[in-house]
């Protein structure tokens, strides 16, 4: 753990980290922090998915909301998040967006790692079948498809299954080709892959009607950008599980809460900027999303999809 977390400031200048290295205590355990002192904040509104079927669910809706309030939302680090998601001028969105893929991925592991670890005292890791039994953000609970019926499944068993699906996408050949791409690969005209009303034709049910699409000069398939969304959405399922359900214990008992905010503002500005996550989705974490924008965390350019917005004339 202590690997992932030096990896994750690398390209930040550190901010106030001396809380970072929680006190053990003589059982070898992390020393916990008092718990805050703080109103219950409002609850998230349940909203419809069309990957999964959500229903509501009480399992940590009536816990406070701690994470909703400034004081208790430092980050561990200080700089621009835009210069970590923003694609260079010379590369090739699809395979830009492929890296942000899988770094993304990367620091939502180390913080699934953080509840998955097993208790060396009880047994079980904090996030566990009796206290998680479904998939739970707060009033909202996610419901995996089984047999193409959504189905209630504990939060680990979904989290596993998340978890699994993203490796196989990554490794697959063919939704992240790592075959050599004959002739010069040119960068995609963005603005191609949007419909007249500013959206992504990989939003649609449809396959896109055009000839070109995100990648396709890098050998990605035409349903990429899509596969992508879906990716992210259930990237912050994740996020969402562990700030409603697991901010209290373990991540502010072990003074991580400022790494775990790290790692979510960049998630956001990612997905804000390229659109791979829809406002909707984002409800169950919108407070903490107003507040860092309100701290300009995450940088106002990435807001309303600010890449696609710079490749439109009007913006210039």
């Amino acid at each position: 753990m202590a690997n992932f977390l030096q990896s994750v400031r690398q390209g930040f200048g550190r901010g106030n980290n001396n809380k970072n290295n929680a006190p053990k205590m003589n059982n070898g355990s992390p020393a916990q922090s008092p718990a805050p002192q703080a109103p219950p904040m409002p609850m998230s509104p349940s909203f419809a998915s069309s990957l999964s079927v959500d229903s509501a669910g009480v399992s940590d809706a009536d816990a406070p909301k701690y994470f909703f309030q400034e004081k208790y939302a430092p980050l561990n680090v200080k700089g621009n998040f835009l210069t970590l998601c923003a694609c260079p001028k010379n590369v090739e969105l699809g395979e830009w967006l492929a890296h942000q893929i899988v770094e993304q991925y990367r620091l939502l592991h180390g913080m699934l790692q953080v509840i998955q670890e097993t208790n060396s005292v009880t047994g079980f890791p904090i996030c566990n079948e009796s206290t998680c039994p479904t998939m739970s953000a707060g009033r909202l609970t996610y419901t995996w498809l089984v047999d193409g019926r959504a189905a209630k499944i504990s939060a680990p068993k979904f989290i596993n299954r998340v978890e699994k699906w993203i490796v196989s996408k990554i490794h697959d050949p063919v939704m992240f080709p790592t075959g050599e791409v004959h002739g010069v690969p040119e960068t995609f005209a963005l603005n191609a892959a949007l419909n007249p009303d500013g959206h992504s034709s990989a939003n649609s049910s449809a396959e896109p009607s055009t000839d070109e699409w995100i990648g396709k000069s890098s050998g990605f398939p035409p349903t990429f950008y899509k596969d992508c969304q879906g990716i992210m959405k259930q990237m912050f399922r994740c996020y969402a599980h562990l700030y409603h359900a697991h901010w209290l214990n373990p991540f502010w008992h072990i003074n991580k809460h400022d790494i775990l905010n790290m790692c979510f503002v960049h998630f956001v500005t990612v997905a804000k900027y390229y659109k791979l996550v829809s406002d909707k989705e984002m409800e169950p974490m919108q407070p903490l999303i107003d507040l860092f924008i309100k701290q300009q965390r995450i940088p106002a350019e990435a807001l309303s999809g600010g890449h696609w917005a710079q490749q439109t004339p009007s913006s210039a």
